[in-house]
């Protein structure tokens, strides 16, 4: 910092908090003096300092200027002129990352930083069943994508009773986080899944009803009767192949000499 009087220095102010904007939405970052002196004659620049101080904006001699601005922010920044007056250089962009504020009169230069986080609210949540387990309890899959930054989802029933997720998977790739979650229920009930990201909330619903639950035991009492059915039916072939043992025999012997017969 240079050496100036006391009354000619300021402190440039930005924002102690992220600063959170909707994805493909401008937000304004934050940054202006104290005291609220007039910045109209003085270089304010706007830089990325996660990107090694990529340019940003730079309003300059009272005038935007572009020549070592970033190929990516052209013609989407912009500050608000009136505001210069009031010691305001605040700036709207879209991107997430690490601003810097750098205010720079004849004799004095501070800066401050501000932090931008994009939120992507992803795609309404789809409910699918997975079956039942040996115990007949209904598998249900919920599973959503396009989320920035990691989004909570929790299971709920029709009372509003969180209910407990037996698996979880979280992926993230260029489409932002993918959230997967899976439940298991014993009774006919409204199941909400909810995927949650501050203020904003995607929900869906499944009625698991008695029928469900219903055609499972149908196919369990069907199945358990099968069984039996295959059991009983090999003890039969077994005791009549015992007890029938010699004409089994004769019976083979007489299709292997009949077979041999054909063929010559």
């Amino acid at each position: 910092t240079q050496k100036c009087s006391a009354e000619e220095r300021y402190e440039v102010v930005g924002s102690a908090d992220t600063v959170l904007a909707v994805a493909g939405e401008d937000v304004i970052l934050p940054c202006s003096v104290k005291p609220n002196i007039s910045v109209v004659d003085m270089r304010v620049e706007w830089l990325r300092s996660d990107l090694t101080d990529t340019q940003v904006h730079l309003y300059d001699d009272h005038e935007y200027k572009n020549t070592d601005q970033s190929q990516s922010y052209r013609g989407r920044t912009k500050l608000i002129h009136q505001e210069l007056q009031r010691g305001d250089a605040s700036l709207s962009v879209s991107d997430e990352g690490r601003y810097k504020c750098f205010i720079q009169s004849k004799s004095w230069y501070d800066d401050a930083t501000v932090d931008v986080r994009v939120e992507a609210v992803g795609r309404p949540p789809v409910i699918t069943v997975d079956g039942f387990d040996h115990s007949g309890g209904l598998h249900l899959q919920c599973e959503s994508e396009g989320w920035n930054p990691e989004p909570d989802l929790e299971w709920l029933d029709s009372e509003g009773v969180s209910l407990s997720s037996e698996t979880t998977e979280t992926h993230r790739n260029t489409d932002g986080f993918s959230v997967k979650h899976t439940t298991t229920v014993h009774h006919s009930d409204k199941i909400h899944c909810r995927v949650k990201l501050r203020h904003h909330m995607r929900e869906a619903l499944i009625i698991s009803s008695s029928n469900m639950f219903s055609s499972w035991k149908t196919s369990v009492i069907m199945i358990s009767f099968a069984v039996v059915l295959s059991v009983i039916a090999g003890i039969l072939i077994a005791v009549f192949a015992h007890k029938n043992r010699g004409k089994m025999l004769v019976f083979l012997f007489h299709i292997f000499y009949v077979n041999k017969a054909v063929w010559r």
